[in-house]
C-alpha cells in the first residue's frame, strides 16, 4: 500500500500518535447535506448513556435542521447530553460576524450544549488570519463497537448546507453572492466511516482536545471569557476504547494540515503537519490516466503545480474539474482576488496540459449557478480522497484540515464515488470504464446544454446541468491589487520559511 499512501516517515509529524493507516474499514460516500445530515440524525438518535459523541466544526449554527422541525442540531445534541451521552465539541472562535464569519453561532451552539451537560468550547488556537477547518463527527459506543462510526468531510453543521441531489438550496439559507439567488444551490460531500479507521478520526480529536494551551492568546478574547463565564478549559474525556473491529476491506489513511506556529505550538504537530500536501502530491505524481477535482477553488500556482507537472509528465492523462461559476462572496474585493488566484492555477494547468484539461461548472434545473464546496479527488480509480481541505496554500499549510483518503486496488469504491457525482452533474450512468468514455460525456453533456442555450431553449432541456468554465481575463492592475489580497488574506502560505524558501511541504 505504500505505493498510494504516505508512510509514517513521509507524512513527516513523528508526533502525533495516528497509524499510518488502519485496514478493514467500510467507507461510504454522502453526497450533498441533505443525505449527510440524515445519516448523522439516525446515528446519533442512536446513542445511549455512557456513549461519546465528539465534533469539530468551523461554523455550527444551533438552530440548522438535520430534517424538518425538530431536529435541529442543537436540539438533537442537547437531548444526547439529557440521556447521558458525552458530548463534546471544538469549534473555531472566528472574526467577527460584520465581517461575515460566524463568532456569534459557534457561541450559541456550545452555550446550549453546555447548559444540557455536555461541553462546547471555542478553540482559536489557529494562526494568525487562519481558522479550524475540519468537519467531522466521532460517535463511540461502549460495549457497542459494531456501531462505531465517523463522519469526515466538507460539510458544516450549519446553515444552507443541507441542499439535495435536486440543488433546490438549503430551506435556511446563507446570503451569498447575488448570482445565487435567494436560496442557493449548495453541492458537498462527506463519508461515513467504520471500522479501525473511526479510532484514527477520534484521536485527532482526542490531540486537539487535550492541547495545553489556552484557547486563545488575545487578552481581549480573554477578558471576554472571564467577564462572561465562558467555558474555557476542556474536561478530561473518558479512556479511548480499542479501535473498533474491522467493518469492510478498505484500506485508510487520514491526512490533515496544522499550520506552524511560532508561538503555540501544537504539541501533536510543533512544527506544522502538511500530509494533506505530501498525500496530494504522491498520489498526483502516479496519476496516468484521469484525475478527477471537485474543488471549491482550484487556486495557487505552488499548489496547481503538481498536477501540471503530471500533465506533462504524462502525455495521455486527462484532469476533470467541477468548480463554482462564482465566487460566494459578493464585491469587488471579495470576489477578484479568488477570480485572481483561479486565473493563474488555471493558466499553469492549461499550459501543461492544453486540451486534456477539462472545468466545469455546474447549475440546477432552473439555471441556478450551484456553489461547488465539495473537495474530492480521485485518481485512476485506486486513490480517492473526500475531506476539508480545498486545492490551495490555504488549506495545505495554513488552516487545520482533515481528509479521508482510500487506496482500493480494486478500483470500485473511487470508481462508484466518480461515477455518483458524475451522474448528479451529468444526469445519466456512466457504465464504461474507460476514461476516454468519462471525458467526453462531461464535454458532450456542456457542448449540449450550451447549444440549448444559444438556441433560445428550443426543444427539450438537456438532461445535464454542466457549462465549460472559463477563467475571466483580469486587467495588468486588476492582477496587481487583487494579487496582494490574494496572497495575503485569501491564500496565505503556513509553512515555516526554510520551506517556503525550497517550494517543498
Amino acid at each position: 500500500m505504500n505505493e498510494w499512501f504516505l508512510s509514517e516517515e513521509e507524512r513527516g509529524n513523528p508526533h502525533s500518535k495516528l497509524a499510518p493507516w488502519t485496514e478493514g474499514n467500510s467507507v461510504r460516500p454522502l453526497i450533498d447535506g441533505h443525505e449527510y445530515y440524515g445519516a448523522l440524525l439516525a446515528a446519533i438518535r442512536g446513542t445511549r448513556a455512557d456513549d461519546l459523541i465528539m465534533f469539530t466544526d468551523w461554523r455550527g449554527d444551533p438552530d440548522q435542521r438535520l430534517d424538518g422541525e425538530g431536529t435541529e442540531i442543537s436540539r438533537v445534541l442537547c437531548e444526547a447530553a439529557a440521556r447521558g451521552v458525552v458530548v463534546k465539541g471544538l469549534v473555531w472562535r472566528s472574526h467577527l460576524d460584520r465581517l461575515q464569519f460566524s463568532e456569534q453561532e459557534n457561541q450559541h451552539l456550545g452555550e446550549e450544549i453546555e447548559a444540557a451537560g455536555g461541553e462546547c468550547l471555542r478553540d482559536m488556537r489557529v494562526r494568525t488570519g487562519g481558522s479550524h477547518h475540519q468537519k467531522f463527527v466521532v460517535l463511540r459506543h461502549p460495549g457497542r463497537p459494531e456501531r462505531d462510526v465517523a463522519f469526515v468531510g466538507g460539510i458544516d453543521l450549519c446553515h444552507g448546507r443541507g441542499d439535495s441531489g435536486e440543488h433546490e438550496g438549503d430551506p435556511q439559507a446563507i446570503p451569498m453572492a447575488p448570482a445565487f439567488g435567494p436560496r442557493p444551490p449548495w453541492h458537498d460531500a462527506q463519508v461515513e466511516l467504520r471500522g479501525p479507521a473511526v479510532g484514527q478520526v477520534e484521536a485527532t480529536f482526542r490531540e486537539r482536545w487535550n492541547d495545553p494551551t489556552p484557547l486563545s492568546r488575545n487578552p481581549f478574547l480573554r477578558l471576554h471569557d472571564m467577564v462572561y463565564r465562558e467555558d474555557t478549559h476542556a474536561d478530561p474525556l473518558p479512556e479511548q476504547l480499542p479501535d473498533p473491529p474491522p467493518a469492510g476491506e478498505l484500506p485508510v489513511q487520514l491526512l490533515r494540515t496544522y499550520p506552524h506556529r511560532r508561538f503555540g505550538a501544537y504539541p501533536f504537530a510543533p512544527d506544522g503537519e502538511r500530509s494533506v500536501a505530501r498525500g496530494y502530491r504522491k498520489a498526483v505524481a502516479r496519476a496516468r490516466r484521469l484525475i478527477y477535482i471537485e474543488d471549491q477553488y482550484l487556486w495557487s500556482p505552488q499548489v496547481a503545480e503538481c498536477f501540471a507537472e503530471a500533465l506533462r509528465e504524462t502525455p495521455g492523462l486527462h484532469l476533470v474539474a467541477v468548480v463554482p461559476r462564482h465566487p460566494d462572496a459578493p464585491g469587488k474585493i471579495a470576489m477578484t482576488p479568488q477570480l485572481y488566484g483561479r486565473e493563474r492555477a488555471l493558466a499553469m494547468l492549461d499550459e501543461a496540459g492544453g486540451d486534456r484539461v477539462h472545468v466545469f461548472s455546474p447549475e440546477n434545473a432552473h439555471g441556478t449557478p450551484i456553489y461547488v464546496h465539495a473537495k474530492v479527488c480521485v485518481v485512476d480509480d485506486a486513490w480517492a480522497t473526500v475531506g476539508s481541505d480545498n486545492v490551495s496554500l490555504r488549506s495545505w499549510t495554513h488552516d487545520s484540515e482533515l481528509t479521508c483518503a482510500v487506496a482500493d486496488p480494486t478500483g470500485r469504491y473511487a470508481r462508484s464515488l466518480r461515477r455518483r457525482l458524475a451522474h448528479e452533474h451529468l444526469g445519466i450512468d456512466i457504465d464504461d470504464d474507460r476514461h476516454e468514455t468519462f471525458v467526453a460525456a462531461f464535454e458532450r453533456s456542456a457542448a449540449e446544454l450550451e447549444r440549448w442555450y444559444t438556441g433560445g431553449k428550443a426543444g427539450p432541456q438537456p438532461p445535464g446541468r454542466v457549462l465549460r468554465y472559463d477563467a475571466p481575463q483580469l486587467t495588468w492592475w486588476t492582477r496587481q491589487w487583487s494579487g496582494v489580497l490574494y496572497r495575503f488574506v485569501h491564500d496565505p502560505d503556513g509553512r515555516p520559511r526554510a520551506l517556503r524558501r525550497t517550494g517543498a511541504f
